[in-house]
């Protein structure tokens, strides 16, 4: 009697379930296997595949930080796009502030028209675009540029917008894309004084056509007048022609622009020089020791 009930429990251990995991497959290792009858026509087109616990994801760090090395071998996060470097940074600030200098200007501008009193701020009026080129480049002034007109368009119409891109932004666009260029002063005020004179001529023709009347006719002929007097005042028995009088009155305005234009350029080298701009300022000799 005992000794079938060994045997019993003998065969009972024999048939315990391990309580262990079995050992993960190799992954060439198939669960289902190709059976002897199988043929290779009959065969599964892709093979069984092994089943793949999947490891925890790491954490990736967002866009917007940064893991820089530092002396200490650890790892430092900063924001960078409200770094002082940081372009993000950058790109807003020159948004923000050619949009602010375009609305200073338009309203200036527009008040000053209203009030009359723009001979008295005429000289200042192409000054945002010439710090505009010089602190973010050529493309920003220019946007600027257009950024004023058009505000100028919606405020006071075409006519005034017209107006202050030939007296006032086509001369500072020029001035401030030949400073940010680091043109000497001689280029910079030959070519500033012929935008200064194109403008002033775009802005003749301009005003004759909106009021009907030839004032290039009317000035040529008060110049050929006041010659006249003058001759006849002297002695002088001559009649001088009316290509004499059209290559006086280009001279004329050719010196009128070139005396405001280098007015402008002294003017604009103090203010810019004041505010801390002057290494980016290419000033003659003689004005470097005066200030």
């Amino acid at each position: 009697m005992n000794a079938n009930l060994l045997k019993i429990q003998h065969q009972l251990l024999l048939f315990r379930i391990s309580q262990t995991t079995l050992p993960r497959l190799p992954p060439s290792t198939h669960l289902f296997q190709k059976l002897p009858f199988q043929s290779s026509s009959l065969s599964f087109a892709k093979p069984a595949q092994c089943f793949k616990f999947s490891s925890p994801s790491k954490v990736e760090t967002p866009v917007y930080f940064e893991e820089r090395e530092g002396p200490n071998n650890g790892s430092s996060v900063e924001f960078e796009d409200l770094a002082p470097n940081g372009l993000v940074y950058r790109k807003t600030l020159r948004l923000v502030e050619c949009s602010m200098f375009a609305a200073v200007t338009g309203l200036i501008y527009f008040l000053s028209n209203s009030l009359a009193i723009e001979n008295y701020f005429g000289c200042f009026f192409s000054l945002p675009i010439v710090i505009s080129s010089i602190r973010w480049g050529v493309a920003c002034g220019r946007k600027q540029l257009v950024a004023t007109v058009m505000l100028l368009f919606v405020l006071s119409g075409p006519v005034k917008a017209l107006n202050y891109l030939l007296t006032h932004g086509i001369l500072g666009f020029t001035m401030g894309a030949l400073w940010r260029l680091g043109a000497d002063w001689s280029v910079s005020i030959f070519l500033c004084t012929i935008a200064r004179s194109m403008g002033a001529m775009g802005y003749v023709f301009t005003t004759s056509f909106l009021i009907r009347e030839n004032i290039l006719a009317l000035i040529t002929i008060n110049i050929h007048a006041s010659l006249m007097y003058i001759f006849a005042a002297v002695g002088i028995n001559l009649i001088p022609s009316m290509n004499f009088i059209y290559f006086l009155f280009g001279i004329l305005v050719l010196l009128n622009s070139a005396s405001f234009v280098f007015l402008l350029h002294l003017l604009y080298s103090v203010f810019l020089t004041r505010m801390g701009m002057k290494t980016s300022l290419r000033l003659p000799r003689w004005l470097e020791k005066a200030i």
